[in-house]
């Protein structure tokens, strides 16, 4: 896998296609969940994907990244997604550790708030995570606010 960071503004338009077309094809087709993909804030995240290294430059897993008061008043880390063919293989957590480290390194620090799906409770768990209490219905499914300190 080859890891990717950029700013929206750097995204070629094949890869915002790709991103779009993976974010789409999971939370939307996947989880039978037909709701607005496009929320206007892409423009200020940073895309954080990886893509694979076998001449197709498919791209398998993604976050969004934002820096403190950009999403919530902590740095945050938005639609996690990893290609369907790749979720056995622990690239899940590769994408989240490196999300991790990507928002300590971008923005000095360590509390990250995340609005997660509940059945994911324990995956982000393992990751450092803790429930806030705060459980919501977004689009139909139930999340829960989460952070990592």
């Amino acid at each position: 896998m080859k890891w990717i960071l950029k700013k929206f503004d750097e995204l070629s338009v094949h890869e915002l296609h790709d991103i779009l077309q993976l974010r789409i094809n999971v939370f939307v087709v996947e989880q039978d969940c037909p709701y607005p993909e496009l929320d206007g804030k892409d423009m200020m995240a940073y895309h954080f994907y990886a893509i694979t290294e076998d001449g197709s430059e498919k791209v398998v897993a993604y976050t969004r990244i934002f820096a403190p008061g950009d999403y919530y008043k902590e740095a945050a880390i938005g639609r996690v997604v990893v290609h369907q063919n790749y979720r056995k293989d622990g690239l899940g957590n590769e994408l989240m550790s490196r999300s991790v480290q990507q928002i300590e390194s971008l923005f000095n620090v360590k509390t990250i708030k995340i609005g997660a799906q509940t059945y994911l409770q324990k995956f982000y768990e393992s990751l450092g995570f803790e429930s806030t209490g705060q459980n919501y219905i977004e689009d139909g499914i139930p999340h829960m606010y989460m952070i990592r300190s």
